[in-house]
């Protein structure tokens, strides 16, 4: 529960509209259209004043900011470099305040605080790709997030000569729930240099080997999973179609609305040759598409 909606919880408990010690509840039969739920019904009832109610719900909502400002306000301002920078047109990446990376065993060696002292607001980490390969960093890279505060999520680079669910259940053995994680990721692109498969299945395939992969995993973790691309695919297999599905889209020369013309994004990544103190050698970095409090909203 939220601060926010504590705060509301309780106002209207107060007023007789949350319930607990102040009400008494028998057990009443089970809904038809919900047999697995349990119904009650209240054998002492109060009246609450919908004014009331109302000023409470504002006040709450009124927190809930402030408190998204406060957590948010000990980040600081990106400062990173770029060892080839675009030359940005329009809105830049650095217009966007909450930035962050994606990794994996290729970076050997992390100094997260630094890196979150630089404004590193959360990781995206490799953990696995297609059904038997997990990268040997993840556990490493995600533990030391952690403990420097950067929000983590993990993403699985899928192999289109297995199918979506033994690339499902393998992400699933190999990333263990955690509810301080943000969404996962689905990476979907062609793999040009993969010398074991050479398959590109069609649009049509990939959307709904995509939508199993997801649904999968949502019906696991608790929340519907990320899907990362790049700008070719995206226009060969029409994967922005999907419904109910958030974005983190690839664009180094260019903004997204630019590039992916109405699409939606969430994430975007806009550079691989990243200069971030406290990472050596190049990084992928992104922004998330909202201000410091939709972010702490959409994080958690």
């Amino acid at each position: 529960m939220t601060p926010a909606r504590f705060l509301m919880c309780t106002a209207v408990m107060v007023l007789g509209a949350c319930g607990g010690s102040r009400q008494s509840y028998s057990p009443a039969s089970h809904s038809a259209t919900s047999p697995a739920t349990t119904s009650y019904t209240a054998t002492t009832s109060y009246t609450a004043s919908s004014d009331a109610v109302a000023e409470a719900v504002a006040a709450s909502v009124a927190q809930e900011g402030a408190l998204a400002a406060e957590r948010m306000a000990f980040l600081p301002p990106p400062d990173f470099d770029d060892s080839d920078p675009h030359d940005w047109q329009g809105r830049k990446p650095l217009h966007y305040p909450v930035h962050g990376i994606d990794i994996s065993r290729w970076q050997t060696h992390i100094d997260w605080d630094k890196a979150r002292a630089s404004g590193v607001a959360f990781a995206f980490i490799k953990a696995t790709e297609g059904g038997d390969v997990a990268d040997p960093m993840f556990k490493s890279h995600r533990d030391a997030a952690k403990r420097a505060g950067v929000r983590y999520g993990a993403y699985h680079f899928y192999y289109f000569c297995r199918t979506a669910e033994e690339q499902a259940r393998w992400f699933i053995r190999n990333v263990p729930k955690d509810a301080s994680a943000l969404p996962h990721v689905l990476d979907m692109e062609w793999n040009h240099h993969s010398k074991t498969c050479t398959k590109r299945p069609s649009g049509r395939e990939v959307r709904a080997d995509a939508d199993k992969f997801l649904d999968i995993l949502e019906r696991h973790y608790g929340r519907r999973p990320i899907v990362y691309t790049t700008p070719d695919f995206y226009r060969d297999t029409g994967i922005g179609s999907l419904g109910g599905t958030h974005f983190w889209l690839r664009s180094v020369a260019g903004h997204p609305s630019d590039v992916y013309p109405g699409g939606d994004w969430t994430f975007w990544q806009y550079t691989g040759t990243g200069v971030v103190p406290g990472i050596s050698g190049p990084v992928d970095i992104n922004v998330f598409a909202g201000n410091p409090a939709s972010w702490m909203t959409w994080a958690n």
